[in-house]
């Protein structure tokens, strides 16, 4: 198989998955053998409360690597740790944590790694 230029544009994903209660989505892109993926996080919204009714998990099992576009999130892991991401900040978050926006500003992520099976029914 030859490799193929492609692009795709941020107002036409190939699939968004809506959050619970309306907190946010995550736009998905499929290029190549890549998923990736801009997620919209609406004040007030939490993995444990927005995504966790979707997936059926005790905590997020997907591995994230991306960077915060605007807003701010902070991660905290299954053993306590925590962290709060802001605007340029690139990440790694392991499997095993919850997350939640932090302030009145929504969060906007871009993720290129965590986002195959993220907030998709298990």
């Amino acid at each position: 198989m030859s490799a193929t230029l492609e692009r795709k544009t941020l107002d036409q994903p190939d699939e968004v998955r809506p959050f619970k209660d309306g907190k946010g989505r995550l736009a998905v892109f499929e290029l190549g053998d890549h998923t990736m993926g801009r997620g919209e996080f609406e004040p007030g919204w939490r993995w444990s409360l927005h995504v966790k009714p979707i997936v059926g998990t005790d905590s997020c099992q997907a591995a994230h690597t991306g960077m915060i576009l605007e807003g701010r999130m902070v991660v905290k892991m299954n053993d306590g740790a925590e962290m709060e991401y802001g605007p340029g900040d690139v990440f790694y978050m392991p499997p095993g944590h919850d997350a939640w926006v932090v302030g009145n500003q929504r969060c906007v992520v871009f993720d290129v790694t965590g986002v195959a099976k993220y907030a998709k029914p298990q």
